[in-house]
């Protein structure tokens, strides 16, 4: 998780980071600030605690981004494969930008409000991202929102917590946003997260941080969790992280995203690498995003090649490690189509041996999304 080689006295500070040290977090470099990778409990117990109650994710260095104009959502809409358009006002959407090739250049969530939209981008790529829409949107103002803090509360109990302060909070369906006011503190919240559990990610001004944090602390049902539990619970639910399951190399359509990608933009296309993506919708891709259940305890990393029962190489592991709610190995990757079904067996080139697996259907959790 976190990024060789940076030198901590160039490293980003969010507004929790005196915080995290107060509980005991283990800060790390990554995406080019100082953040917890876990705190004295441990990267199983704080998973284990956010699938079980609510935990409390800083996410505060990712990307916020306001975009105003004439018809912003038509006009981002140049820039990726997502219907905007059609989305209603107080839903969000996830999409990702891509390239002439199709390639993915960062995933996003674009929520549409009353007078904007609001967009949030991953941190490593925060810059381009934002470059890439001040360039690609002349008709629109791109507005980066340097002084709001983000929170993500997960968990089966966050709702019930947050309810504590506004009881609205409640009335949010799974994917959808408003502006509440939690105590005495203006938010955004959207009612979305990363972890595949039910939870809100709350957009708040940076200064009022700290206060609102230690409040969702003082709560019995919540606890901090770092990066390291946040990383094993998106991996359990399937989630992909730029940078290691999508990048400029994967198209949508070999991510296995055709779901973000609507009828009207498959057929009108209008964004960059559109006749790459219609072209693998109609004529299929050479590889895909699968789950992979390594057998055994023995956790397949990052790299791992994915061979076929012979030892031929169809693939590779984009994510990998254990899976505290499944207690068993759990993995993601690319491998060649033919062998993309699930129950597929493969076998892993793990320290230069090779362990048995298959190909698994993801989530490898049920997701407990609310519904509507």
């Amino acid at each position: 998780m976190a990024t060789p080689g940076a030198d901590s006295q160039d490293l980003k500070l969010t507004p929790l980071n005196a915080l995290h040290k107060e509980l005991g977090g283990k800060m790390v470099p990554f995406a080019g600030y100082e953040m917890p990778v876990q705190y004295p409990t441990g990267i199983l117990t704080e998973h284990k605690h956010t699938r079980a109650a609510a935990g409390l994710f800083d996410v505060s260095h990712m990307g916020q981004v306001r975009i105003t104009g004439a018809d912003p959502a038509k006009s981002l809409e140049r820039l990726v494969p997502g219907d905007l358009v059609a989305l209603e006002v107080g839903r969000m959407r996830y999409t990702v930008f891509t390239n002439d090739a199709a390639g993915i250049l960062d995933d996003l969530m674009v929520n549409k409000r009353p007078n904007d939209l609001f967009v949030i981008v991953n941190a490593a790529c925060k810059e381009q991202d934002i470059a890439l829409l001040k360039n690609g949107l002349p008709d629109c103002t791109v507005e980066y929102l340097a002084d709001q803090a983000l929170l993500a509360l997960q968990g089966p109990q966050a709702v019930a917590v947050l309810a504590r302060l506004n009881p609205t909070v409640s009335d949010l369906q799974f994917g959808q946003g408003a502006e509440i006011k939690l105590g005495p503190h203006a938010c955004f919240v959207t009612r979305s997260g990363y972890t595949g559990e039910d939870g809100c990610e709350i957009s708040l001004a940076a200064r009022e941080a700290e206060a609102f944090a230690r409040w969702l602390l003082s709560q019995p049902e919540v606890k901090p969790i770092g990066l390291g539990a946040r990383d094993s619970l998106r991996l359990e639910a399937g989630l992909c992280l730029y940078g290691h399951d999508i990048d400029t190399t994967t198209t949508p359509i070999e991510a296995g995203l055709n779901w973000t990608i609507s009828k009207r933009r498959r057929a009108e296309g209008g964004f960059p690498g559109a006749s790459v993506v219609q072209q693998q919708l109609s004529g299929g891709v050479s590889r895909k995003r699968v789950g992979i259940q390594p057998e055994g305890r023995a956790p397949a990393r990052e790299g791992t090649e994915v061979q076929s029962l012979d030892g031929r190489k169809i693939g590779i592991v984009t994510s990998g490690g254990f899976g505290p709610s499944v207690d068993a190995p759990v993995a993601m990757g690319y491998v060649e189509t033919a062998a993309a079904a699930a129950g597929t067996p493969v076998q892993l080139i793990v320290r230069g041996k090779p362990l048995p697996a298959k190909i698994v259907t993801l989530p490898f959790i049920t997701k407990r999304y609310a519904k509507a």
